[in-house]
């Protein structure tokens, strides 16, 4: 909901921006993670270290695979009972973004990762989504009383073949009611 300024009426800017925080951390990824690349690499090894990116690889394409299933079962079991399966959905679309985060080289984003595989990183995540959403229903009827109303019946035209120009295959009845 917008904030207004009692006096002008103008919307208040927010003080905090989600946006720009979240521009400075994907500015901020790749250096923290060559960071911790260098403290894992002098610790273990860099062959070590470059076996555990290897790794992270596989499992996120394996663990993105098996729990992929399980959702899209979920997925379909909530359509079969009539319900909309959003939160299949979104627990889909984290188990998606765990896997690419394994499948993208860094410890920092294999943590996030492994984090988004647990059942209830995602339902606690997906919780927090719910909350902030707003469902917004639009009707797309018109106003009764605003425009025309054509109504035709079937049998108020007739269909004709089309021609080489391009015309319509239909046509109205002319003024005296006969086609």
């Amino acid at each position: 909901m917008a904030s207004f300024d009692p006096n002008s009426g103008a919307p208040l800017r927010p003080a905090f921006r989600p946006g720009g925080l979240i521009a400075l951390a994907l500015l901020a990824l790749p250096f923290l993670e060559i960071a911790v690349f260098i403290m894992v690499g002098r610790v273990i090894g860099v062959m070590p270290t470059i076996a555990l990116v290897l790794l992270s690889v596989v499992a996120g394409a394996a663990l993105m695979r098996w729990q992929g299933f399980d959702i899209v079962r979920r997925m379909q079991s909530e359509m079969d009972a009539g319900r909309v399966p959003g939160e299949a959905i979104a627990h889909g679309a984290m188990v998606m973004l765990a896997g690419v985060l394994l499948i993208v080289p860094g410890f920092i984003t294999d943590v996030v990762g492994l984090a988004l595989f647990l059942p209830p990183v995602r339902d606690f995540v997906w919780n927090q989504i719910r909350r902030r959403m707003v469902v917004v229903d639009i009707d797309m009827r018109a106003p009764p009383g605003t425009g025309a109303v054509i109504d035709i019946e079937a049998e108020d035209i007739t269909p004709r073949r089309s021609g080489a120009d391009g015309t319509t295959p239909w046509r109205l009845p002319g003024p005296d009611g006969r086609p």
